[in-house]
């Protein structure tokens, strides 16, 4: 497996990651939608661009290719201290441990640089490969959410996975 590392998308990355969002519409579908226009990645840079939702682009150490994605979202700070988080692939690097070495850096960061004590990630229940890449990262099923959130049109039903700070 390649070693991977984590850094916060830019402007500069527009290209690349819109032809790899592209090129994985049939891998992604019915999961995600993700940007895959200009107007969509820069509405999407400026959503992820601050204490409150953050995103972290996987990346093979060696080359600089953007393989996934991680997002950590509406963080809330105080007592709480808590996430959600979400995250995809790109069609090529599936399946090869790339989002997990990347999933557990945004999960230690999180942890310890942004001193949150819990992240939440709901998943769909038939995408069995989001569902083993979280239980393969330490995250714990909690529950089920039916018709949870809208995506491509329709409300989905979600299981609801977290992991603690230890």
């Amino acid at each position: 497996m390649a070693s991977v590392a984590i850094r916060r998308p830019t402007q500069a990355d527009e290209a690349e990651f819109l032809a790899n969002a592209r090129r994985s519409r049939a891998l992604h579908r019915p999961w995600i939608k993700a940007p895959t226009t200009a107007a969509q990645f820069r509405r999407y840079l400026a959503r992820v661009d601050g204490e409150r939702n953050q995103a972290w682009l996987v990346c093979v150490r060696r080359t600089g290719s953007i393989v996934g994605v991680v997002n950590v979202s509406e963080t809330v700070l105080g007592a709480f201290r808590s996430a959600y988080l979400g995250y995809y692939v790109f069609a090529g690097f599936e399946r090869q441990g790339l989002m997990r070495a990347g999933l557990r850096a945004v999960v230690r960061h999180a942890f310890r640089t942004l001193r949150l004590h819990r992240l939440e990630a709901n998943i769909q229940p038939g995408n069995r490969a989001s569902l083993a890449l979280a239980k393969s990262c330490g995250f714990s099923k909690e529950g089920y959410s039916r018709r949870y959130l809208k995506i491509g049109g329709r409300w989905r039903d979600h299981e609801r996975w977290a992991i603690l700070a230890s």
